[in-house]
């Protein structure tokens, strides 16, 4: 597997579309990592820039309970608890980066092993709230796993500009 120069795993070029997809996963799941990498929890709880609350730390919250959401809830069916209070973004003092980073790797391998050996037609069931903004109540594992690339895709241009106004570090 090739990587990028600061170690992240380039999706190949030719593959299968399950290869495809779960490779651009990987690929945004370690940007968001790169972009935490070597600051501490004073500068992870930043916020970009007002009004924006906006943190790294809440942004890795957060996408542990997109993992959670999509792939516990909506693809398996299980009734699992919130991880924190509303949408993730929330801080509290005594949770810091590391906590936060050990619980979002978590949701992650949680995640691979509920659709491992899953077909991208198998299909989802979607809150009704969920539903009305899909159009539908059912989705397929597909559609989930270009909605978490879409989804890691936004948020990691967010860490980006966040991470820039910590410490000046850019780029993809």
């Amino acid at each position: 597997m090739n990587t990028t120069p600061d170690g992240r795993p380039v999706p190949p070029p030719h593959a299968g579309e399950r290869a495809m997809l779960e490779s651009w996963l990987e690929f945004h799941r370690a940007t968001l990592a790169l972009k935490c990498e070597g600051l501490d929890d004073r500068q992870v709880r930043l916020a970009s820039v007002p009004p924006s609350p906006m943190t790294l730390l809440g942004l890795v919250q957060h996408m542990a309970e997109v993992e959670r959401n999509w792939f516990q809830r909506v693809f398996a069916g299980l009734d699992v608890p919130p991880l924190y209070e509303g949408d993730g973004f929330g801080l509290v003092p005594e949770r810091g980066i590391d906590e936060a980073l050990a619980v979002w790797r978590a949701e992650i391998a949680r995640g691979r092993e509920l659709i491992a050996g899953s077909s991208l037609d198998d299909s989802g069931r979607l809150s009704e709230r969920e539903a009305g903004h899909a159009g539908h109540q059912e989705v397929s594992l597909r559609w989930i796993l270009v909605h978490m690339i879409e989804e890691y895709a936004r948020h990691n241009g967010h860490a980006d500009l966040v991470r820039e106004r910590i410490d000046g570090v850019t780029g993809a």
